[in-house]
Order: structure tokens, then C-alpha cells, then sequence
């Protein structure tokens, strides 16, 4: 091989492996520890659904999200900080893990098969007879109460095992150097979980096909489930455990002097403080629409989605047969979008098409299902050229715009949003991502589930499609405010961009020495 060509190996190899030999006693067991947290994330995702939709319906949902999420999420770090202070920190995420762990098996194996003797008829068939028919959701909630705490523990685990305790630790341990090369691996790594995650899900709801009719096929499959899920804890447990062992007294991997520490800590901002600094800034204003626009749009189709799929799979193992392949679908996508288009399209067309590409998928995708959604009988004779119902049309079509929009989400949506900070001072950096997470997080998440708690008590529906042109309605209004809100930031980051090069560039040609610039960060504010 010629010198030139050695050197364009290299250059490849680099960019598709950067990881040095002597580095994979640190990189591998991150990658895996990361690899059955997401694998825990992706079969509770499933199963959250089909346990709830399947027994109580997709009306619960929303009143699930907004008055058991968003309580469950205080409350664990209101458990979380008073325990850190107490704790040691190793203890404290291996206790976490065990926590979960313990749950979701004894959901299993005591919970669910006792749920009609723990299950309050009484007080729920009181409120069914009166209480509006909008409330249905709710009451369902509380009949099914074990369930309605299934869901809750496992959207906490996205927000528990994912976000705080890997990336806590990852940004505690990860050197600067280390993490703009591990980092990217890491996200290939939880994609690739869901595709083993989806087999199992849907092997173990195939069980319903050899198990006796007077078995529970369900209960089954929830034991197997919930035991891989249990052994995906331990498995995280031992390898935090062997990494604090082994890679952290290492120090060619771990010195907590050279380890990258924040200059400030975050400030902790109220609702109040957060919705009055990012009204001063247009530019941070538009990347809290975008925020809030992904967290309710995607709300607001998924849940009438899951209504669908309710009725082509009432029973829950073929419903969670079906969520299987969702996974797996969304895994693979996912990685060819996050290898071969998201960066692509930010390199060759610039941010600005980047970041409409996640609104023009998520607004034409979900108008398309709804269309089916809302007039089966003037599609049908479309939908008969494919041989199939409108019904199972709608699924389907459903099935691929949840993909699209989750695939586009973390190779498009993700990427720009973080990019979106980068031109901003230290400053308003800070304080701006501390406010959207407090508003643009919170009110995303929370804000489709209220809407259609209000639209299904307003107008007194029993179903979630009672109320789906309003729905549509609100997915119109999301959209357009988020596209006018990607083009007006896009123009604003372009031209801050421009600008912090030029100022880069004539610092580069005429070093002089640094003018005072307190009060930069507040002038940007208004820019």
C-alpha cells in the first residue's frame, strides 16, 4: 500500500472508528452500559403502551402524562437531590437501578396478576356514572392504578436512567477530548439496543400462539418481559460497578483534575424568571417554539395513532407484536439517517433546511394520517388498490410517520437545536438553556396532554377521535409556528454566526488586547 493511500486509510478509519486501541477499556463498557439502558428504555416504551391502551384505551393517556408524569418527575428529583446530599454517588445510581428493577419485576409477578383485587370498582364505577364522559381517561387511570404506575415509572426511566444517571456520569468521567469522539458512538450504541429489544418483544408476544387458552398469554409474555428487563438492570449495576473498579483508578482515563468541570452551575430558574428572560430574546423565544412545538405535536398524533392500532389489535400481544415492529423500524431508520443524512444535509444546505426538516416530515406525515383517520369511507376505494382496510391503512401509515419523525428528531431536530447555542455568549447560553428546560421542555411535554384533556371534556367525548379535527387543528397551528419560528432563527443564526467568525477572524489577523465585555451577554439578549 503507497504512502498517500496509507494516509487516506487512516483518514477513513479515523472518521468511522476514532477510538484508540488502549481506549476501549473505558469506551467499551460506557457503550454497553448505555447499550442496555436504552434496551430497558425501548421495552418499557413498548409495553407502557400496550398495557394501557390495550386495557383502559388511548384517552388515558393524556390525563396519565400530565397528572402522573409530571408529579412522578418532581417528586424523583425531589427523592433524587435530598438522597445525593446523603449518598455516595456510586451507591446512588446503583440503588436507582435496583429501584427500577424491583418494581418492574414485582409488576410482574405480583401487581398485575393481583389487579382486580387491587383495583377500587367500587369508587371507579361511581365516578364512571358521574362524571362527564371527557373524564373517561381518568377514571380508567385510577381503576387501573397498578398499570397507571407501570406507565409512570416507565417514562420516568427515560428521564432517570438516560438523561440523569448515564450522560450525569458520562459528563462527570468524559474528558473534553474523549467526548467529541466517544459521544456520537454512544447514540449509535443506544439506537442499535432497540433492534435485540424489538425481537424479544415481539418473540415473547408470540407465546400467546402456543401457550393453552385458559393461560393468561399476556401475564406470560409481561414475566418474560419484565426478566429481561430486571437482568438489563443487573447488567447495568455490574458494569457501573467494574468501570468505578477498574477504569476510574486508572489514570491514563480518569484524573478529576483534568476532567472537564462546569464554571458555573446551572441556575435555577422558576417558570415565572424563565418566561420573562426568554421574552427579552427573540432568538432564544424561537428555540423554545421549536421545543414546545415537537413536544405537542408528536402528542397530539401518537395518541390517536394508538387509538387506531387499539382497534386493529385489541389484544395486547399482538399489540405489543406490532409496537415491536415499530422498534425495529425506528432503530434501523435511525442509524442510516444519523450516518448518512443528518450531517450531509447540515453540511451541504446549511442549517436553516436542516431544521425545517423535522416540521415539514412531522406536519405532512401526521395531516396524511389524520386524512385517513377522519374519512375512511371517501379513501376507501385508494386504500382498496392495496388490498387492506382503511382501518389497518391507517396504522400502517401511522407506523411510518412515528418513525420519520422520531428518526428525523435525533438526526436533524437534536443536532440543530444544540447548534442553535453555539454563537451565544457564555452567559446566555447558560441561563437560556436553563430557561427553555424549565418552559420549552416542561409546557412541550405537558401541553398536548392538557389540550386534549380540555378537548375531551369541552365537548364530552368518550374517544380521542371525537375530537381529532380540533386535533388536527392544533397540529396545523404547532406546525406553522414552528416553521415561521425555524426560519426566523435561522436568519438570527446565520447572521450571529457571520459574526462571531469575523470577530474571530480580525482577532486572528490583529491580536489586540480584549475590550470589556460584561455587559455583551445582556446586549445579545435583545438582539
Amino acid at each position: 500500500m503507497s504512502q498517500t493511500a496509507a494516509k487516506q486509510f487512516g483518514k477513513w478509519r479515523s472518521m468511522l472508528w476514532p477510538i484508540h486501541g488502549f481506549e476501549l477499556k473505558k469506551f467499551l463498557p460506557m457503550f454497553f452500559l448505555f447499550f442496555f439502558i436504552n434496551f430497558n428504555y425501548t421495552i418499557l416504551r413498548d409495553t407502557k403502551d400496550s398495557l394501557i391502551v390495550t386495557s383502559t384505551g388511548a384517552e388515558t393517556i393524556p390525563f396519565l402524562k400530565f397528572w402522573g408524569v409530571v408529579p412522578g418527575a418532581i417528586i424523583f428529583m425531589l427523592i433524587f437531590n435530598a438522597l445525593s446530599n446523603k449518598i455516595k454517588r456510586e451507591n446512588l445510581f446503583m440503588g436507582i437501578m435496583a429501584s427500577f428493577g424491583l418494581f418492574f419485576g414485582m409488576f410482574a409477578f405480583f401487581l398485575y396478576p393481583n389487579r382486580d383485587v387491587l383495583s377500587p370498582v367500587a369508587l371507579t364505577n361511581w365516578m364512571a356514572e358521574h362524571l362527564p364522559q371527557g373524564l373517561k381517561g381518568l377514571v380508567g387511570m385510577i381503576r387501573y392504578w397498578p398499570s397507571s404506575l407501570f406507565y409512570i415509572m416507565s417514562e420516568l426511566w427515560g428521564s432517570a436512567a438516560v438523561s440523569l444517571l448515564f450522560w450525569g456520569f458520562a459528563n462527570q468521567i468524559t474528558k473534553i477530548a474523549e467526548s467529541k469522539r466517544f459521544y456520537a458512538l454512544f447514540g449509535l450504541g443506544a439506537n442499535l439496543a432497540m433492534i435485540p429489544s424489538a425481537w424479544l418483544l415481539k418473540k415473547f408476544a408470540s407465546l400467546k400462539a402456543v401457550l393453552p387458552k385458559e393461560v393468561d398469554a399476556w401475564g406470560v409474555t409481561l414475566n418474560y418481559t419484565m426478566t429481561a428487563v430486571v437482568i438489563a438492570c443487573a447488567c447495568a449495576i455490574g458494569i457501573y460497578w467494574w468501570i468505578n473498579k477498574e477504569v476510574l483508578t486508572d489514570p491514563r482515563f480518569y484524573d478529576p483534575s483534568e476532567v472537564k468541570k462546569a464554571k458555573k452551575d446551572k441556575p435555577k430558574m422558576s417558570i415565572k424568571e424563565s418566561m420573562l428572560y426568554l421574552l427579552r430574546s427573540p432568538y432564544l423565544g424561537c428555540i423554545t417554539v421549536l421545543v414546545m412545538a415537537y413536544g405537542m405535536s408528536i402528542n397530539l398524533v401518537e395518541v390517536t395513532w394508538k387509538n387506531q392500532l387499539k382497534l386493529q389489535y385489541p389484544n395486547p400481544n399482538d399489540y405489543q407484536n406490532f409496537m415491536g415492529n415499530l422498534s425495529y423500524a425506528t432503530g434501523i431508520t435511525t442509524i442510516f439517517m444519523m450516518l448518512f443524512v443528518g450531517g450531509n444535509v447540515i453540511r451541504r444546505f446549511g442549517w436553516g433546511p436542516a431544521a425545517l426538516f423535522t416540521p415539514v416530515v412531522l406536519a405532512l406525515s401526521g395531516l396524511a394520517f389524520f386524512a385517513f383517520v377522519l374519512f375512511p369511507e371517501q379513501l376507501a376505494p385508494v386504500v382498496g388498490v392495496f388490498g387492506t382496510s382503511p382501518l389497518m391503512f391507517a396504522v400502517v401509515f401511522g407506523l411510518i410517520q412515528n418513525v420519520m419523525s422520531k428518526a428525523s428528531k435525533y438526526s436533524m431536530f437534536d443536532p440543530t437545536k444544540e447548534m442553535a447555542y453555539i454563537p451565544l455568549d457564555p452567559e446566555v447560553k447558560l441561563k437560556g438553556k436553563a430557561a427553555i428546560d424549565v418552559v420549552g421542555a416542561r409546557l412541550g411535554k405537558s401541553g398536548g396532554a392538557l389540550s386534549q384533556q380540555i378537548l375531551l371534556l369541552v365537548f364530552n367525548a368518550a374517544s380521542i377521535i371525537e375530537v381529532d379535527p380540533w386535533n388536527v387543528a392544533l397540529l396545523a397551528g404547532m406546525s406553522v409556528a414552528w416553521i415561521l419560528a425555524a426560519r426566523a432563527l435561522s436568519r438570527r443564526y446565520n447572521d450571529l454566526s457571520a459574526q462571531k467568525e469575523a470577530e474571530r477572524a480580525m482577532e486572528e489577523k490583529a491580536p489586540a488586547p480584549a475590550e470589556p465585555v460584561a455587559a455583551k451577554a445582556t446586549a445579545q439578549i435583545s438582539n
